[in-house]
């Protein structure tokens, strides 16, 4: 499976008049979270909220900021969610991909909209 990216747009709820930042996100199904650059997170004037302690790919624990909410939107979709504050480009994790219902087709290296429910966003609550 290669690199797949997508086109996100990043708003702060409690700004709604304020512009939102559009990016191209690396999908990464093995990461949990999103994951802004800080200076994405000044943009947006995002909260921080607190500090979580993180694994990276390497090993290494660190304590990263912990930013939100944050409205992610891709493919007619959007979910609200936290932020860590960390890396150098944007980085989309299983809980914004899962909140909106999105698929990694990895033959083609995109994401799409699950074609099970293709209208708006389906989830699971058992």
């Amino acid at each position: 499976m290669g690199i797949i990216y997508s086109k996100v747009r990043l708003a702060n709820p409690y700004y709604p008049g304020q512009e939102e930042i559009d990016v191209e996100a690396l999908v990464d199904t093995g990461a949990t979270h999103l994951c802004i650059p800080e200076h994405i997170a000044l943009q947006l004037k995002l909260t921080t909220l607190k500090e979580r302690e993180v694994v990276t790919a390497d090993g290494q624990h660190k304590l990263v900021k912990y930013a939100g909410p944050i409205q992610v939107s891709t493919l007619g979709r959007d979910c609200f969610v936290g932020a860590l504050l960390m890396g150098d480009q944007v980085l989309l994790g299983a809980i914004p991909l899962e909140d909106m219902d999105l698929v990694v087709l990895p033959r083609e290296q995109r994401l799409t909209v699950n074609p099970d429910a293709p209208n708006i966003p389906m989830a699971y609550a058992k």
